[in-house]
């Protein structure tokens, strides 16, 4: 018999804040395997993944310094979606591997946290037994998106359009953080699921 981590999945639209809410839990020792730092690493110059975006996209796609354009890419894939596809194609499989791999890892621990943007997108709920998605006013995420990232509106409307709506994300979670007003208060909500999830025990045999 052996105790397995509770997987809470962390979800939300795009700068919602997730991270934030990733490093709060991070802070109070939770374990925090991170797709998109993941995805990150699996994109890293001479990584294979990178390789198959080359040939995929075109050798343009990769910058100079031997860096993935990830500005290019990105506007490629929210304006078609047969190129969107094609990257998720490639970069999702390896992603999810990892991300079982690292939930392998994991020591003797009440639960972790798996945070996944796409989540939903990706219909891999079956990695998580809750989901807690941050919720944010889709106003303040423009405003962000706007600020700092220089998005334009129409690539903001672009992503908008791909991601699962505020509605679905919010009718599916198990728990929710609300982040619309202040750290200090996102700090608070993060506590007390943190009490909520180490008193939750979780047992399974392997």
């Amino acid at each position: 018999m052996a105790h397995l981590p509770l997987k809470v999945g962390l979800t939300g639209g795009i700068a919602g804040g997730k991270t934030t809410v990733s490093h709060l839990f991070a802070q109070l020792g939770v374990p925090i395997i991170d797709a998109d730092t993941i995805a990150h690493a699996l994109v890293a110059p001479g990584q294979p993944v990178l390789e198959l975006i080359s040939q995929t996209f075109g050798a343009d796609i990769i910058l100079p310094n031997g860096q993935l354009n990830r500005t290019q890419l990105r506007q490629r894939v929210f304006a078609d979606a047969k190129q969107r596809q094609a990257l998720e194609a490639i970069l999702h499989p390896k992603v999810f591997q990892v991300i079982q791999q690292q939930l392998n890892q994991l020591p003797n621990i009440p639960y972790c946290v798996l945070s996944i943007p796409l989540l939903l997108e990706t219909q891999r709920m079956d990695l998580v037994e809750r989901i807690l998605v941050v919720d944010c006013p889709p106003h303040i995420q423009r405003q962000r998106l706007i600020e700092h990232r220089g998005l334009s509106f129409e690539e903001i409307e672009q992503i908008f359009s791909v991601q699962v709506s505020r509605e679905v994300r919010l009718a599916i979670a198990n728990d929710v953080i609300y982040n619309e007003s202040s750290l200090d208060n996102l700090q608070q909500q993060v506590l007390k699921l943190h009490q909520q999830y180490l008193n939750q025990q979780h047992c399974s045999c392997q």
